[in-house]
């Protein structure tokens, strides 16, 4: 404001040295601003959206959450508003679109529906935006795990199909998410057929997937985090033998510090014990899991799956003291 006043006082008299010395700071301060160095800076985003996608490392959600917000809020919007070639403003577009997506993936776990939906949102735009169709369909694919985390399965169904053809059939980790998620959507909706089918493409394209693409982080689908999808999606179906081989297999390969991930596994394993009969021990077993984590972890995902299990529970059953201990925890 204080230049272009000083412009237009120059200017109101002419071209004289004033007013030549007051354009001639304007154009060198627009100068400066398009000779700083965008790329480094986009560079230095991008080397923090990989160190942010390696996920909680230990982390309570919520700090996770404030250093990604806080960091998008102070360094993308001003970046964007620079001059900048178009390959940097993909580049920008794509970084941008991968911390939103973090961001969302927390405020899912946090049980943060609305707002999760909202950043997966600008994700979209901004992947969408980059041109990185993959990125898109990883986005969607994502979006799709919030209704289907909370009883909502036929909206994530219709999402994973639209991250699916967006993904196309190239094994990628957006594709095998895609499907995963597709078929975890469909178990819980009841159309076995079609979960059956999601997983036969998940497996497939997960066989063929390498390099990056099976990087053990929020972006990438490596093996342990297949296995969680498919513990997830034979639960559901009732395949409590193959579903207790991915339980196994995804805790073996899941960091001690993982600590929503293996909470998940060890609520679906309760889960098949009690698809199996035993109900008191299925009780037991998602008690012992939501008590030997930290209250952080018990609530949002981790507390509306054990509710689905309480939910299961036949009336008969609902007395039993350990029936009566879970509902407790979870009404804490």
């Amino acid at each position: 404001m204080k230049r272009r006043q000083l412009v237009r006082g120059a200017l109101a008299a002419g071209l004289t040295t004033p007013a030549l010395a007051a354009l001639s700071g304007t154009r060198q301060s627009f100068a400066q601003a398009l000779t700083r160095p965008v790329q480094a800076e986009v560079s230095e985003l991008e080397a923090a959206a990989e160190r942010f996608s390696y996920g909680y490392q230990g982390q309570a959600p919520t700090e996770v959450l404030a250093e990604l917000v806080e960091y998008f809020d102070e360094k993308i919007p001003p970046l964007l508003d620079r001059p900048q070639s178009v390959t940097a403003r993909m580049r920008l577009c794509r970084t941008a679109g991968q911390m939103a997506g973090m961001a969302a993936i927390v405020l899912g776990d946090l049980g943060e529906r609305t707002e999760a939906r909202g950043w997966f949102d600008i994700a979209a735009r901004a992947a969408a935006e980059s041109g990185d169709q993959q990125l898109h369909a990883w986005t969607l694919a994502r979006k799709a795990m919030v209704p289907l985390n909370y009883r909502s399965p036929r909206e994530a169904a219709r999402l994973a199909e639209e991250s699916r053809q967006i993904a196309g059939t190239t094994p990628t980790a957006a594709s095998t998410l895609a499907a995963a998620v597709a078929a975890r959507a469909y178990a819980l909706s009841g159309h076995t057929d079609k979960a059956r089918d999601a997983l036969t493409d998940a497996d497939r394209f997960m066989e063929r997937i390498s390099g990056e693409q099976r990087a053990d982080t929020w972006l990438g689908h490596c093996e342990q985090k297949h296995h969680v999808h498919l513990s997830h999606a034979l639960t559901a179906l009732g395949e409590t033998r193959r579903a207790r081989e991915s339980q196994d297999r995804a805790l073996a390969l899941s960091a001690p510090t993982s600590s929503m991930t293996r909470t998940l596994l060890l609520i679906d394993a309760a889960m098949c014990v009690h698809r199996d009969g035993d109900t008191e021990q299925a009780c037991r077993q998602a008690a012992a899991a939501l008590t030997n984590v930290s209250a952080h972890y018990r609530t949002g995902l981790t507390h509306t799956r054990a509710m689905e299990l309480h939910r299961a529970i036949p009336a008969e059953h609902q007395a039993e003291p350990a029936a009566r201990a879970l509902r407790q925890l979870l009404a804490v």
